[in-house]
């Protein structure tokens, strides 16, 4: 049974940092258990305004098979996107063929690929399903769901989310949330090391991490305006991360050229490897903007979230995530209360074992005669 099933094709697909930080130790353990591993690598990564990141995923997996693609130009929005996402992995799911394609989150490129994979009789898979947020990912996030044919899901709420999209029970498995997993690990860098590489000294700082909501462009450049001088005017020491690149985020990189510049407090990066984001993370003092690191990571670690806007307005609520407004001084008294706060740490996305329960999962026979044709479950 167990060499049919390592003789498995599994084809992955990342368009940003993020997603890749979520399934870069699931691919991993993957590879350690003998199955057929493939990536296909697009979005963000192969732009040199984000850093040209796939170059991080190249040094990580040196003999993993891979492809690029571009699948974006400047000003093309979502649609444009998605079309032309789903031409360059149908071509590339025709040339290899696999049993099993793997999909993170609420993204385009996750959609492209699970519409390719329904399309083509191909199972799908979907890590971090069931779960909620603001603005046009939870569209895409449902959207991936019904498409999919297997789900690992972050904890109990998220599984019954599904099981009322009409998702079947026994093809839903809570496995936490693989980042976490990367997050356990006693391997993460030093903040010495974080320091060296990225070039700032701070000790007691912030990161600040704010995206476009893709809804609501016509207030995003003074709502961006009001954030980054609230936090010129908290005094306080920051990281600065680029916004992903979603309609919008042009604007952000803009602002934050002109509104920082020759400011001695910040320090500007375009990307950040995963594993040093983690610890800048953990040793920091707190995060501010609308990431959903501020909601799944930063709980982890007991590290106070800043949460501005729409964007996870139906996330998951930890203690340690304040909902605040976009006025400058609610923003700044924010900022200087909380900044030497800690919260106890908190798990309820996991304790960094998801990469084990989803490879085993995926070890069961079972599994592998999961049906193409999927039912509405009611």
């Amino acid at each position: 049974m167990n060499n049919k099933i390592f003789k498995k094709k599994i084809l992955f697909i990342t368009g940003t940092r993020a997603d890749f930080g979520k399934i870069k130790q699931v691919i991993k353990k993957l590879e350690t258990l003998k199955f057929d591993i493939s990536i296909f690598i697009t979005g963000m990564h192969l732009d040199k305004k984000f850093g040209s990141t796939f170059n991080e995923i190249n040094k990580t997996f040196k003999k993993l098979k891979a492809k690029k693609f571009i699948n974006n130009k400047k000003n093309d929005t979502m649609d444009i996107v998605l079309s032309k996402t789903i031409n360059g992995f149908s071509s590339y799911v025709k040339k290899i063929k696999p049993d099993l394609i793997m999909v993170h989150g609420d993204r385009v490129e996750p959609l492209a690929a699970s519409i390719v994979g329904t399309l083509n009789n191909i199972l799908v898979g979907h890590i971090e399903g069931g779960e909620r947020s603001g603005t046009i990912d939870e569209h895409l996030r449902h959207s991936i769901s019904k498409l999919s044919h297997i789900h690992f899901v972050s904890n109990i709420n998220a599984k019954k989310r599904l099981v009322l999209l009409g998702e079947q029970k026994e093809k839903i498995f809570i496995t936490g949330s693989p980042d976490l997993d990367v997050m356990n690990d006693n391997n993460l860098p030093k903040l010495s090391e974080v320091q060296n590489k990225y070039e700032f000294k701070f000790i007691n700082y912030g990161i600040l991490l704010y995206h476009p909501v893709t809804t609501e462009l016509d207030n995003l450049s003074k709502e961006t305006e009001i954030l980054f001088k609230s936090i010129i005017k908290s005094k306080k020491k920051f990281l600065i991360i680029y916004p992903n690149n979603d309609n919008g985020h042009q604007l952000i990189i803009n602002k934050i050229k002109k509104i920082f510049k020759k400011n001695n407090n910040v320090r500007i990066l375009r990307s950040m490897r995963f594993e040093y984001f983690l610890s800048s993370l953990k040793n920091s003092n707190l995060i501010i903007g609308n990431s959903s690191a501020g909601i799944r990571e930063a709980p982890f670690y007991g590290i106070p979230t800043i949460n501005i806007g729409s964007r996870q307005q139906n996330r998951y609520k930890s203690k340690s995530i304040h909902n605040v407004d976009i006025k400058s001084k609610t923003i700044e008294n924010k900022i200087n209360r909380l900044f030497k706060m800690k919260y106890k740490r908190n798990f309820y996305f996991g304790k960094g074992d998801s990469s084990i329960k989803i490879a085993r999962v995926l070890l069961k026979k079972n599994i592998w005669n999961t049906s193409i044709q999927k039912q509405l479950i009611y």
